[in-house]
């Protein structure tokens, strides 16, 4: 048994598979899996509480985190991407037919430090021309870090549930809930995936969505884990990755899997901090803007220096 005894939460995908059933192993260190579902409740437990050696988190909470000097730090293990056109959906009887039309609204979200909420608000602004400060969001939720403090336009709704919030009236719009089996509740994008594609095309960020991070203390006392972690995960995930072109029927997450590759050309999953560049310090922009960090960070400082250069 490897001296290194690691805490592990991280989700279940195919690409994470033979890391949790043991498949797949490191020489020099050991993971003990914990599963938590569902998925951000590792992101809560592991800002306030720093109750995993290794978990995965959701890009604009590590940043955040990582603001208010929380004691670890990503690896370029990039665990799940997305696009987000697809991600907005709209009350019929809110008269909303286009991205301009939500000036002056209220859009629900479940905490407005949310990835997917950066991203939606960030294309809603750059590409569609919305004023973000023109727009009242709501949430469902609190923040995972708890020292954030949002902006005046950012309200709490008693009502936990965002698909409620919306065939209510109470939002006229909702990100990041999924599909909504109703015939009130109508996709503000009537071809997401063209649009999408045509995003990628102008900007050719695949934006991210979770990482992984590991504890600061692990990383200090072992200086070699950070590669050997990149090491492991990233044989995990190309093995994974090979294997779906090999199959003749596929899980619908494998057939997204595949999907995705042809849009973005290639890997549907990098893991690198190079060709994550131009898409992190986007990203940190758009913190910025929205009033979730003070000011620009350097992508580099987000990640251990050996691992830099990895791929």
């Amino acid at each position: 048994m490897p001296p290194l005894n690691l805490s592990t939460a991280i989700g279940n995908y195919g690409h994470t598979k033979s890391l949790k059933d043991g498949t797949l192993q490191s020489e020099l260190f050991a993971m003990k899996h914990v599963e938590v579902s569902p998925v951000p409740m590792i992101f809560r437990r592991m800002v306030r509480g720093l109750e995993f050696d290794v978990a995965e988190m959701a890009l604009s909470t590590y940043i955040c985190a990582k603001h208010y000097g929380k004691p670890f730090t990503a690896l370029p293990v990039f665990l799940t991407r997305a696009f987000y056109h697809g991600g907005i959906i709209c009350n019929s009887r809110s008269g909303i037919k286009s991205a301009s039309d939500l000036a002056g609204r209220r859009v629900g979200v479940r905490s407005y430090t949310l990835t997917p909420g950066v991203w939606t608000r960030s294309i809603l602004q750059t590409e569609y021309g919305l004023d973000l400060d023109s727009v009242t969001w709501v949430l469902s939720g609190d923040e995972h870090v708890e020292e954030y403090i949002a902006p005046p336009n950012v309200v709490s709704s008693p009502n936990n549930d965002l698909r409620e919030m919306l065939l209510s009236g109470e939002i006229d719009a909702v990100i990041g809930t999924g599909a909504i089996d109703s015939p009130n509740a109508v996709p503000l994008f009537q071809d997401p995936e063209q649009a999408d594609a045509a995003w990628f095309s102008k900007t050719h960020i695949y934006p991210i969505s979770h990482l992984l991070v590991v504890r600061d203390e692990a990383l200090e006392q072992n200086p070699w884990l950070a590669k050997e972690m990149f090491s492991l995960f990233k044989t995990a995930k190309d093995s994974y990755v090979n294997g779906l072109r090999s199959q003749e029927k596929l899980h619908s997450e494998d057939a997204a899997m595949l999907q995705m590759a042809k849009l973005v050309d290639g890997d549907p999953l990098p893991y690198e901090f190079e060709g994550a560049r131009i898409g992190l310090e986007t990203f940190i922009r758009f913190m910025v803007e929205q009033h979730i960090i003070p000011q620009h960070i350097d992508p580099n400082e987000l990640f251990p220096p050996e691992t830099l250069s990895l791929c």
